[in-house]
C-alpha cells in the first residue's frame, strides 16, 4: 500500500508559484509579492514569506535587501554561457552511456509525450528536466551529479524560453526520442555529436 504524504499549505502555495513561474505566468524581473500572493491565494503572509523562502532557495525567485522576491532573467548571453557550461558534462555523459539504453529517462520522455495539450508548460519542463538529469545519474558519478544539479535552477528558468520556440510540443519530444535513440546506439562519438546538436539553443 502507498501511503501519501500530507502537503502543507506552504508546500502546496510553493508548487502554485514554481508553477506559475515555470510557465511563464510570472515573467522575468517581475515581482511576486507577499500582499498579492496573500491575497490571490487567501493564505497569511507568513506562509507566503515561507513559500516564497522555498523558492529562492531553488534558484527560482531571486530576492535583493528592500527589494520583493523577484522572477530572476536570463539573458541570451546567460544561456549561451550555460550551454557552455552543460556541454563538457553532457559529453561526458553521453561517453559513459553510449551503447546503453536508461529506462528512467525513457520514461520522462513517455510522461512529456502523454502531457495533454492544455497541460502547464511547467510540466513540460519537469519531465524535460527528469530526462536529462536520469542521463547524469545513470552515469553513476556523485560529483557528476553534483555540478549537473548546480545549473538545475538556470536550466528550468531558460526552459520556459521554449515554450514560444516550440509552437507544438511533440517537436520537442522527437529531438528527445532521437537524442535517446543515438546514444543507446552509439558508439561513443555518435552520442557526443548528438548531445552537441542537441544543446545548440534555438533562437526566437
Amino acid at each position: 500500500m502507498t501511503t501519501l504524504r500530507p502537503v502543507s499549505t506552504v508546500e502546496a502555495l510553493a508548487a502554485a508559484l514554481r508553477e506559475r513561474v515555470l510557465s511563464g505566468d510570472i515573467g522575468p524581473g517581475e515581482a511576486v509579492t507577499e500582499q498579492e500572493s496573500s491575497a490571490r491565494y487567501g493564505v497569511a503572509r507568513p506562509t507566503v514569506r515561507e513559500a516564497l523562502a522555498v523558492l529562492v532557495h531553488e534558484g527560482l525567485l531571486r530576492r535583493e535587501r528592500n527589494r520583493s522576491a523577484y522572477v530572476p532573467e536570463v539573458t541570451p548571453d546567460d544561456l549561451a554561457d550555460l550551454m557552455y557550461v552543460r556541454l563538457p558534462l553532457e559529453e561526458l555523459m553521453a561517453g559513459a552511456l553510449a551503447g546503453r539504453r536508461v529506462s528512467e529517462a525513457e520514461a520522462a520522455l513517455d510522461r512529456m509525450g502523454g502531457l495533454s495539450a492544455d497541460a502547464p508548460w511547467a510540466a513540460v519542463v519537469a519531465e524535460h528536466m527528469a530526462l536529462h538529469e536520469a542521463l547524469i545519474a545513470a552515469v553513476g558519478s556523485p560529483r557528476l551529479d553534483r555540478l549537473y544539479g548546480t545549473l538545475a535552477a538556470e536550466t528550468r528558468l531558460g526552459l520556459v524560453r521554449l515554450r514560444d520556440l516550440y509552437g507544438d510540443r511533440h517537436e520537442l519530444v522527437a529531438e528527445h526520442r532521437e537524442l535517446l535513440r543515438t546514444i543507446a546506439r552509439g558508439p561513443e562519438d555518435e552520442a557526443r555529436r548528438a548531445v552537441r546538436d542537441h544543446l545548440r539553443w534555438r533562437e526566437s
